[in-house]
């Protein structure tokens, strides 16, 4: 029997072995960071260092990096006590605390009409689609792209992302809130001091370890050309698709899209019974986000981008990372058509 083949990156990434070598490292650090004895020294200056490690991979030298338990923490945190907009496109961690009035046209690309009252992700999870960001933003959800995508966040524009550990290699329960230096935000857990006073409460030294290692990691494969080698891949396994389902339409293809990510909406064939399909084949892929799965529903992004009930329930998004071959991917290709020669034959 083969073995599985996960190819549900965007939903979280498998551990990077350094961020597994630093957690463990981390484990014997004893000592609570805000404790001024030798002990919660040297906690305090492993937590410092992290910070600069993922300041230093985010291009965000002299922001302020807020640690949370992630990305959902830290969109609570940039966007609580504001009125935001946003589009339909955005994760529900931002949606949820927005106004979800701004314009997406068929190519998924979002009109902001006031930066600085807006939030806008740089990079979808379901689609992979790229945004351009606006000079002024507020707050850009920027948990898929760190890690896939050159970023500079001093350079961008914003004045706070969204980052989250285990989307680039790191823990789950580890994220960050990136503060363009002199901003600031209302405490949402309060108590004690941690964090500059923005975030109550002890931090999570093992996985900030974990981070800031995954971070680094990160780093080193988008200067190596690893995601350009994804990227070569994904564009095999969307040809050999494309070979066999000429009803299937590839969201984004042809734009600016995230180098592992694929979405294929084949009208009819419900995302959800192909995950499950798939699923006893060998393969893990998603029916979009992984915060909305067993939510037996239509994609509100593809409904935003112009996609009737029917198609945007029929998306299936396959997402590659570093570990992922070409065998593997003709493998799923040829599972995958088998599959719809048997749902057209049923159809």
């Amino acid at each position: 029997m083969a073995p599985r083949v996960y190819l549900d990156w965007n939903a979280t990434t498998p551990l990077r072995a350094e961020a597994r070598a630093a957690m463990i490292a981390a484990m014997d650090v004893v000592g609570n960071p805000s404790s001024v004895h030798a002990e919660g020294r040297a906690a305090k200056s492993l937590m410092e260092k992290a910070r600069g490690q993922i300041a230093a991979a985010l291009g965000a030298d002299g922001a302020d990096i807020v640690f949370t338990s992630g990305a959902t923490e830290a969109a609570a945190l940039a966007c609580a006590g504001r009125t935001l907009h946003c589009a339909d496109i955005e994760h529900e961690a931002v949606s949820a605390w927005c106004v979800p009035d701004l314009g997406v046209d068929a190519a998924g690309q979002v009109e902001v009409v006031e930066p600085a009252q807006s939030a806008l992700q740089l990079a979808n999870s379901e689609t992979g689609i790229v945004q351009t960001l606006p000079e002024g933003l507020a707050v850009s959800d920027l948990t898929q792209a760190f890690g896939k995508l050159p970023l500079a966040f001093n350079w961008m524009g914003c004045d706070m992302g969204l980052v989250s550990a285990h989307k680039l290699g790191g823990p789950k329960g580890a994220g960050a809130l990136i503060l363009r230096r002199g901003l600031d935000v209302a405490a949402q857990l309060k108590g004690g001091g941690q964090e500059m006073g923005r975030r109550a409460g002890t931090e999570n030294l093992i996985g900030i370890a974990g981070f800031a290692a995954a971070a680094e990691a990160a780093a080193r494969d988008l200067a190596d050309g690893v995601w350009e080698r994804v990227s070569g891949i994904r564009n095999i396994l969307e040809s050999a698709l494309s070979a066999e389902a000429n009803e299937t339409i590839s969201v984004g293809k042809g734009g600016a899209r995230l180098p592992n990510t694929i979405c294929l909406v084949t009208p009819g064939w419900k995302g959800e019974t192909q995950v499950m399909q798939m699923d006893l084949a060998g393969f893990a892929v998603s029916a979009g986000s992984a915060c909305s799965s067993g939510k037996v529903r239509a994609s509100r992004v593809l409904r935003a981008m112009g996609f009737d009930e029917g198609a945007a329930a029929s998306a299936l998004r396959i997402s590659l990372g570093p570990e992922t071959t070409e065998e593997q991917v003709l493998r799923f290709a040829d599972a995958w058509t088998a599959q719809l020669r048997r749902a057209r034959a049923r159809a």
